[in-house]
């Protein structure tokens, strides 16, 4: 048995025990328990990057998948609708991979938050400008929206620069993960010229 330190337990259990226990069908031998955090909240002046923000995203999966996307292209910070996905749901936490440890997320009245804000904008919708070659500011907040309704229409009052990855001949969206994920590629790439 590891050497831990006083605070640490360990319980060896059978995998009978195990699959009980466990939320996963197939649990992957071990098992943890974390005490929550506490929210950090936000602070306004102390946006020095683009923030990513999430208008109602439902799913756990897309949720943990864009807080894995956003900590590998170094985006620390992202604000949830209230109504969006709880980070710490079993799903989310495992599609994350880890970044949950390494990504702030608050969760806001979205309305509130843009209402006193100078920042730009951008939000992911149909009709924005392509965001292949497009320039981002170095400070600012990324909307996406929910996975079949988008960006609700009280947050798109607030969004002063829309932008749209280009394509949909056949479909009529992108999963919200997957534009998260080529958004932040693209704004990565666009800074590090």
């Amino acid at each position: 048995m590891p050497n831990l330190s006083h605070k640490q337990k360990v319980f060896e259990v059978s995998i009978n025990e195990l699959e009980k226990i466990s939320a996963l069908q197939s649990p992957q031998g071990v098992l943890a328990v974390f005490e929550i955090p506490k929210e950090k909240g936000f602070d306004m002046d102390k946006v020095d990057d683009l923030v990513i923000v999430l208008d109602g995203v439902q799913d756990p999966g897309n949720m943990g998948t864009i807080i894995r996307t956003a900590d590998w292209f170094g985006f620390k910070k992202m604000v949830c609708s209230k109504d969006t996905v709880e980070i710490y749901n079993p799903k989310v936490v495992q599609a994350s991979m880890g970044s949950l440890a390494r990504v702030t997320v608050s969760y806001l009245d979205l309305d509130t938050l843009f209402a006193n804000n100078a920042l730009p904008v951008y939000g992911t919708l149909l009709n924005g400008d392509n965001i292949f070659g497009y320039n981002f500011s170095e400070k600012g907040f990324l909307v996406f929206g929910n996975e079949g309704k988008g960006i609700s229409e009280e947050i798109k009052g607030f969004i002063n620069k829309a932008v749209t990855i280009p394509g949909g001949t056949n479909t009529e969206s992108l999963n919200v993960s997957i534009s998260a994920a080529i958004c932040c590629a693209e704004v990565r790439r666009n800074m590090f010229k």
